[in-house]
């Protein structure tokens, strides 16, 4: 490769993540040279605001349509974020010739057929692997290190903001209201955190994921989600009293020829590498049919780590420009079906208040089993009017379990379904 080859990166965006890749290529562009095999210039940024101290005056502008459709450009990373105009600008660059950059996972969960079939067209690359778990490397293994292998599951922790909550609650028995306080407090929730609390933004990596895992396309409209709002400390507490813990999963897995694809609360054991994973960590861990079960863990999201992903990779589309190759494409040769929420099994524990009379747990058990959902223990705690049953389920559908509470909840003696929460990971 020419090393003296130089190519212009044009950025969409300027935020948090924006500037911390505008102040590493400036750092860092000797050894981003050596490894690109090119010096590689930020040439122009595309911002709202061009009163800004932190990036040179003459490379800002607000006419970002000028930056994709500039012959003096040779790449664009896109931070923008977003459907629009992030869709628009991504592809017409793509259009246009030149390699994207993406942290955009909402566009990727939305619109990625449209984007990787227009990068496939115009012979460019479209690179992503900062939109799932920032700094984590875990896209380019299910891309390229385990593509010679068959991936059956993939059980993720991609949310910070729901992890840092989840784990206060666990931590200190903080109602939920209060973790999200302190998270929004140190910086780790958004004033608005309905995007993570109620798992949109976890649903969108989820169908990224298993898009790749399962070279199929998923976007988020095939991923069931369900948020954390309603876990309540007295959840986390008898979670902790079964050696368990509550982490918000997103899980994809294939079964009988079809993948499932799901975000929700979901109990653990405490001896799942997943449960140590702490505060705004991410983790994902994957299990495959040769290489069995690893784990890929590190801080998910932020400024720097975020920015360290995106110009790992710059550095892969810059090599791949200047020698002519192409990174590899979109792989949806599978395209297999996606299950329907209700034919997924799992396991599930359920808190019942109920009255505390002779009879009552055998119209329970009942119950239960009309609907053939196997109870492999029950715990009742409290009496008389506080009295509350803890039952533990064998694997069963959804579709049979959400059958099962209905007819619960109408029994005389059920007073109320506290909740019910997804179990993973720990037996049949």
């Amino acid at each position: 490769m020419n090393s003296q080859k130089t190519l212009r990166v044009g950025m969409l965006g300027c935020g948090v993540v924006g500037s911390e890749v505008a102040r590493l290529l400036d750092a860092n562009q000797s050894d981003l040279t050596a490894r690109a095999g090119g010096k590689l210039v930020l040439s122009k940024v595309g911002v709202r605001n061009l009163n800004r101290s932190d990036i040179s005056k003459e490379l800002l502008t607000t006419d970002l349509e000028s930056i994709v459709n500039s012959s003096d450009i040779d790449l664009i990373i896109e931070v923008i974020g977003g459907i629009e105009p992030a869709r628009s600008l991504i592809l017409s660059a793509l259009k246009n010739g030149k390699s994207v950059v993406t942290a955009n996972k909402a566009l990727l969960a939305k619109h990625g057929g449209e984007l990787f079939a227009a990068a496939d067209s115009n012979g460019v690359d479209l690179y992503y692997e900062a939109s799932v778990a920032g700094a984590i490397p875990i896209l380019r293994p299910l891309r390229e290190s385990l593509v010679g292998d068959h991936i059956q599951r993939i059980m993720g922790i991609v949310n910070g903001t729901t992890n840092f909550i989840l784990t206060k609650m666990d931590e200190s028995g903080a109602a939920f209201g209060d973790a999200l306080a302190e998270a929004q407090a140190l910086g780790f929730a958004e004033e608005d955190p309905t995007a993570d609390v109620e798992g949109f933004d976890a649903a969108a990596k989820a169908a990224i994921l298993a898009g790749l895992a399962f070279h199929t396309r998923v976007t988020d409209a095939d991923v069931f989600r369900e948020g954390i709002t309603k876990i309540t400390d007295t959840d986390v507490a008898v979670a902790k009293s079964l050696d368990l813990v509550v982490k918000l999963l997103a899980i994809a897995e294939l079964s009988d020829g079809k993948i499932s694809v799901r975000v929700h609360p979901t109990l653990i054991s405490r001896s799942h590498p997943l449960a140590s994973v702490r505060e705004s960590f991410n983790a994902v861990f994957v299990e495959s049919q040769s290489a069995g079960a690893m784990m890929f863990y590190g801080r998910g999201a932020g400024g720097e780590p975020t920015a360290s992903a995106i110009l790992g990779d710059l550095v892969a589309v810059a090599r791949h420009r200047i020698s002519g190759g192409l990174g590899p494409r979109e792989s949806d040769y599978a395209d297999l079906a996606i299950a329907p929420m209700g034919t997924t099994k799992t396991r599930y524990l359920i808190r019942l208040d109920v009255a505390d009379r002779p009879g009552v747990l055998a119209s329970v058990a009942q119950t239960f089993a009309k609907h053939g959902v196997s109870i492999q223990t029950v715990r009742q705690t409290g009496r008389d009017d506080a009295a509350e049953l803890i039952v533990m389920t064998h694997r069963a559908t959804d579709e049979a379990l959400a059958a099962t509470v209905a007819e619960l909840k109408s029994l005389d003696a059920v007073k109320d379904a506290a909740s019910v929460i997804r179990v993973e990971g720990i037996g049949a």
